[in-house]
Parts: structure tokens; sequence; C-alpha cells
């Protein structure tokens, strides 16, 4: 089953979200912030993709982080920084057994589809 995290006032995760309904992708969405975030969720995402790609570099989260951490920047300090502040994670996160990815795009969910054997149903 694809799992996709995000926030749900997220737009890139509303439109993922819309776009794997109509497509009729089976998944269930997690809230990043109603749901939580654990570290054994973070450390089995760094563990598959890095933290570097995980972590959002361009959110309003990471400009209030102070300059010293930014630049001091490594794993266990971003795993921190996420855990405290979901904003950080860059979203939304798609996990499947056999997949996984961060953002949203359609080219990207093809090839999903094709390495999932198109998993359909409905579901969200």
């Amino acid at each position: 089953m694809l799992t996709v995290y995000g926030i749900h006032s997220c737009d890139t995760c509303r439109r993922a979200r819309n776009y794997l309904t109509e497509k009729g992708i089976e998944f269930t969405f997690h809230d990043l912030r109603a749901d939580g975030l654990d570290i054994q969720m973070l450390e089995r995402w760094t563990d598959r993709i890095g933290w570097e790609r995980l972590l959002n570099k361009r959110s309003l989260s990471w400009r209030k982080v102070p300059e010293a951490d930014r630049d001091d920047m490594n794993r266990d300090k971003a795993i921190a920084a996420m855990l405290d502040q979901p904003t950080l994670v860059k979203r939304p996160v798609f996990e499947h057994n056999t997949y996984m990815a961060i953002g949203f795009s359609e080219k990207r969910f093809g090839e999903f589809l094709k390495q999932s054997g198109g998993q359909r149903s409905t579901s969200g």
C-alpha cells in the first residue's frame, strides 16, 4: 500500500492526493502535523533517500533555524530538526515497499505504477 506523508493544507500534497484519487491509486494519507512524525519514520526515510533530500531548505521553517545550525547540519541534527518542526520535511513523501519519492510529479507516478504493477483501488 502506498502511504502519502504530508500536511493536509499543503497545496502540493493536495494536488498529489487528487491525482492519485483520479487515477484510482489506493493510498493512505498521513498528516505529519495531525498524525505525528517519529524518529523511526525519519531514520527509515533517511536510510532510503538521504537526509539531504528529505530536508526542505526552501521552507519558511528552514529560515528560522539558526544560521550556525544550518551551516553545521548533519543527519542527526536534521532528524532532530524535522522532529521538532515537521514542516522541515520536504513533501509530500511517498512510501511504498518498493518505491519512495519526495515531491509530486506525474512522471514519477507513472514510474511508480510500472514498478507496483498498477495498484488500483479507491481510498484516500
